[in-house]
């Protein structure tokens, strides 16, 4: 069987890629008041966007238990896995990267389970464990695919248009883009995930100013595995028609969902790659 590839449900990978390369993806848990339900599970992307634009409260998140990594690892290990690779959301923005550590330690002696902390959100995670995922299929080993992993994620660039701050300010993850709220008002603002948290990249008057951003972020150096993230995004086509002539091959596109939208609010639309190694 190989090496299997872990994650959890902020990775906002689309769900046939996540088939195709049999990633395992650990669901985190959306509260609506006093209704909680599963990510990708109870809760589709679809109906949580639908949900958020209509609730007066704002949803919240919450970390998959250990239990529930200790259930995945200990299946896999069952089917035959040679060994684990678990890839997850940033610790400066999610308890989920400890919870797989507690459950990694519940297989020693079992099977060899490595847990990185992706530094990421969104498809800046689902990059990593896509590629993780075909190294994996391909036959490496697990220090192969961990050290690739970590090289990946220390070039790993995201960048995010948000239509407003709002969300991100309410549910407490604003980070260092604190600085943006004085005209949260009169524009739109323009985030980057540097050193696992939000921080201020810019801020533009329009959205198209905002898509024009994105690509020159794009523009500006050489890049590997390009994606798009959205979330209820109306102008996702536009994007993608002005990145694919700077793209060095084909865009995965993954719908943000009730993780990171919670925070990011709707409307938000993004980039993600690595800087090419020289």
């Amino acid at each position: 069987m190989g090496v299997r590839v872990v994650t959890d449900s902020a990775c906002d990978l689309p769900q046939e890629l996540v088939d195709e390369l049999g990633i395992v993806i650990v669901p985190l848990t959306i509260r609506f008041g006093d209704e909680e339900l599963v990510d990708r599970v109870e809760l589709t992307t679809a109906e949580f966007w639908r949900r958020l634009r209509t609730s007066s409260a704002l949803p919240e998140t919450a970390a998959p238990s250990a239990g529930a990594f200790e259930e995945a690892f200990t299946r896999l290990a069952g089917d035959g896995a040679t060994g684990i690779i678990c890839v997850n959301l940033s610790s400066g923005v999610s308890a989920t990267m400890q919870a797989a550590q507690v459950a990694a330690k519940a297989l020693d002696g079992v099977c060899p389970v490595e847990v990185i902390d992706s530094m990421n959100v969104s498809m800046g995670l689902g990059n990593l464990c896509l590629a993780a995922a075909r190294m994996a299929r391909d036959g490496a080993d697990l220090p192969e695919i961990v050290a690739d992993v970590v090289d990946r994620r220390d070039r790993t660039k995201l960048f995010g248009v948000l239509d407003t701050l709002e969300f991100l300010q309410r549910g407490g993850r604003i980070g260092r883009a604190q600085a943006l709220l004085g005209s949260m008002l009169s524009i739109k603002p323009l985030v980057e995930i540097r050193d696992g948290v939000v921080n201020e990249a810019g801020k533009v008057r329009t959205r198209s100013k905002a898509l024009r951003a994105l690509v020159e972020k794009v523009k500006e150096t050489e890049i590997e595995n390009l994606a798009v993230l959205q979330g209820d995004a109306p102008d996702v086509d536009e994007l993608l028609a002005m990145l694919e002539p700077f793209s060095p091959g084909e865009i995965v596109v993954g719908e943000v969902g009730p993780v990171i939208g919670t925070h990011a609010g709707p409307g938000v639309v993004g980039v993600t790659f690595q800087v090419a190694r020289h």
